[in-house]
């Protein structure tokens, strides 16, 4: 295995002035590069991690509803492809609307999935029939996402239905000579986040966030996404 050049020295050969930049911001802009260098090594040290997971356990038979109104199995969501990405949204039938920040997420994945869909299946699970969904994704102007009804046992089984109400899931799972088999699920809720933080995965997963992650005053503290503005 090659070994890597210090982040510090790549960051001093890359670190490239903008017009009239201080020697005090591009001393400090190329020690931030250093720590973002290091930021994408750790990434990638995660994301590696990530895939030798070993596979985790077989769900049990699941019951879907698709968009014809079809009782399909957690099996028939994975299409020709060997692995399955799902999303479990927070709009169940005791919602007026859906949350917010699931539908900012699921409207960044609409126009690239059908770049996804060339690597793995992705399915959109909620607790209201599927008809509703499609409603409000039609209202959206989505066109690509694929919406399934999901009964209240796989979302409490899988951490988006619990006693305080419902919460977004993101999961993986594989095919492995016709055996579906859990492959990797969210785990980083409020119990893992940090104080005074919003709990958040790693990497982030919205381009909202990471958006204004980039800008002078963050995310905010009491700033979310709305359905309107």
């Amino acid at each position: 295995m090659s070994t890597l050049k210090p982040a510090a020295e790549l960051a001093a050969a890359a670190a490239t002035p903008y017009p009239n930049d201080s020697a005090e911001y591009r001393a400090a802009r190329t020690r931030l590069l250093a720590e973002e260098i290091e930021l994408r090594r750790h990434i990638e040290r995660v994301a590696a991690m990530r895939r030798e997971l070993p596979l985790g356990g077989q769900p049990p038979d699941y019951r879907f509803q698709d968009a014809n109104g079809k009782t399909v199995g957690l099996a028939d969501l994975f299409g020709a492809h060997d692995t399955l990405v799902t999303y479990f949204w927070m709009f169940g039938p005791q919602r007026e609307r859906p949350c917010p920040m699931c539908t900012s997420w699921l409207g960044s994945l609409d126009i690239p999935m059908r770049d996804i869909t060339q690597r793995v299946a992705f399915a959109v699970l909620g607790r209201s029939p599927v008809a509703r969904q499609l409603a409000f994704a039609r209202e959206r102007g989505w066109r690509n996402l694929e919406f399934y009804c999901v009964g209240d046992d796989f979302a409490r089984d899988y951490h988006a239905l619990q006693p305080d109400g419902e919460w977004a899931a993101l999961d993986v799972w594989v095919k492995r000579d016709g055996v579906v088999r859990h492959f990797w699920g969210g785990e980083m809720g409020a119990s893992t986040a940090d104080p005074g933080q919003d709990p958040r995965e790693a990497p982030e997963i919205a381009p909202l966030w990471n958006i204004l992650d980039l800008t002078p005053a963050g995310r905010g503290e009491k700033w979310y996404p709305k359905l309107a503005y």
